[in-house]
């Protein structure tokens, strides 16, 4: 598979607009195309309003935002595109000649992908070019946030494209789910719609609102979902003898009437009701409003999943550790370049970590500068840049050895404003045993101007016990190595000095 470096949206409406945000938000180009030139106003509003929460979900280093275009040209879009992903309306026979079309005017190596929500790809891939490049990549709503994409195969699909695609979808910060075999529907939307059907039939006979149904969900099993699905839990259920005793005390419940596998006819008299209780449960809020909201508690709920590395928390992590990866070698090639061209900030041949960031709308202060406590962080992050370099990583933290921080003075000498790009450099002045001291310099990358300085005090500490013990020599061997690589740097002015004190030059 090529490198995508853009992705082609062949359609687009609220699918195609979330495909747009995540891609742009993680550095890939999008061209999309709609017949209808109206989209273009649409399209480009709907990765606006996702950006705010998008901006929220990982503070990991992200590349420069891609750029989106527009064209009414779907053959235009086809020959810039090295990813194709359709998003046109669920009819079979649309879908085929769109499909058909576009599979003859791009490269036989970019994949197509179908966002299809039922039909399958065997149908789809029917009178493509090169069909074995053709798969469906089924997200769920928002795009931008929800990481599932499932991935489904079609008779002539090439084996090798499906582990293409997922590399591709990972890289963005999804899950990719491969689906074995193909069925109408998939698994998620198979499992949704028996869901569906039951509470259709509920409100239809009169036994509860559609508010009532959904808080059966939200403070009893959603919970439970969000992190374990349904089966584990039911595994929890069994107690130590887990499923199998699950199932044979509840398995003859199956056989009761409770549930009604067909869906009720769709009355004037249900769809009231399921309009009437869906308005009192948006209680006045705008979709807009209530998108928000949903985006708001997406992230917060995949933020604490990340810290138990489990479910979307688990993906979520995975992608950080991408960034943080890419960020890192991406810094090295930028220190050793600026070292050989002179600059101040990336004096001592390379041997300076760096970790680059840019300040984010909800980092600045009512002054709509960086707000100070943010200086803090941002040097923490310059700290996991030295870590890494140095090796010190997950694994070594499951070892229980870390560095914890003594003591830590920053100082501030320039603003930050949004959007601007920033850079942290770490200087070792001295390392012991169980000591690291460390001086950080944090940089305006427009003009190399030094806005913030921190001096800090790391004790090695054994997280198991807790208390200082002394490093490993291997490690202590690399930090030595560094400080000695620095010293030519010198002791910076600001070492030291009490409040008050201002840099030099």
């Amino acid at each position: 598979m090529r490198k995508v470096k853009t992705l082609g949206l062949l359609g687009t409406g609220v699918i195609g607009g979330g495909w747009a945000a995540r891609a742009l938000h993680f550095g890939i180009d999008v061209i999309a195309a709609d017949v209808k030139p109206e989209m273009e106003e649409w399209i480009r509003g709907a990765v606006e309003n996702a950006e705010p929460a998008l901006a929220k979900l990982t503070f990991a280093p992200l590349p420069p935002k891609g750029k989106l275009s527009f064209t009414l040209d779907a053959r235009e879009m086809a020959q810039a595109a090295d990813f194709i992903q359709e998003n046109i309306p669920e009819q079979l026979a649309l879908k085929q000649r769109m499909l058909a079309d576009v599979s003859r005017h791009t490269g036989a190596d970019v994949i197509i992908a179908s966002s299809t929500s039922g039909l399958t790809p065997t149908d789809l891939q029917r009178d493509m070019v090169a069909p074995e490049r053709f798969l469906v990549a089924h997200p769920f709503n928002p795009v931008y946030l929800l990481p599932l994409v499932e991935l489904v195969p079609g008779a002539k699909t090439a084996p090798r494209i499906i582990e293409d695609a997922a590399t591709f979808f990972t890289y963005i910060g999804m899950h990719a789910l491969r689906v074995r075999h193909e069925v109408p529907g998939h698994l998620t939307d198979r499992l949704q719609e028996a869901m569906w059907r039951e509470i259709l039939h509920i409100v239809n006979d009169g036994v509860a609102t559609t508010g009532e149904l959904d808080e059966s969900i939200i403070y009893g099993p959603g919970l439970r979902w969000a992190g374990m699905g349904m089966n584990l839990i039911y595994h929890l259920a069994g107690g130590e003898t887990g499923m199998r005793h699950m199932l044979a005390q509840f398995g003859p419940a199956l056989k009761w009437p409770w549930t009604k596998l067909e869906a009720p006819e769709l009355t004037e008299t249900l769809i009231d009701r399921m309009v009437e209780g869906t308005q009192a449960q948006a209680a006045g809020r705008s979709i807009r409003e209530l998108e928000r909201l949903r985006d708001n508690y997406l992230v917060a709920i995949q933020q604490v999943l990340r810290q138990f590395d489990i479910g979307a928390g688990s993906t979520l992590r995975k992608l950080e550790e991408r960034l943080y990866e890419d960020a890192r070698a991406k810094a090295g090639a930028a220190s050793g370049a600026a070292a050989k061209g002179g600059s101040p900030a990336n004096a001592g041949e390379g041997a300076l970590p760096r970790f680059d960031t840019t300040v984010r709308a909800e980092w600045v202060d009512y002054n709509g500068h960086m707000s100070d406590f943010l200086y803090g962080y941002v040097f923490g992050d310059a700290m996991d840049a030295l870590y890494r370099s140095v090796g010190i990583d997950d694994a070594a933290r499951r070892n229980g050895r870390m560095f914890y921080t003594a003591e830590s003075h920053v100082k501030h000498f320039g603003e930050a404003k949004v959007g601007e790009d920033l850079f942290a450099t770490t200087q070792i002045l001295d390392v012991d045993a169980k000591r690291l001291h460390v001086f950080h310099r944090l940089y305006r990358r427009r003009d190399d101007a030094m806005i913030a300085s921190g001096e800090q005090m790391h004790l090695h500490v054994d997280t198991t016990l807790p208390r200082a013990v002394p490093m490993e020599a291997g490690l202590r061997a690399k930090l030595e190595s560094l400080r000695q690589a620095q010293a030519k740097l010198g002791v910076p002015t600001e070492v030291g000095k009490p409040v008050g004190t201002r840099a030099k030059g």
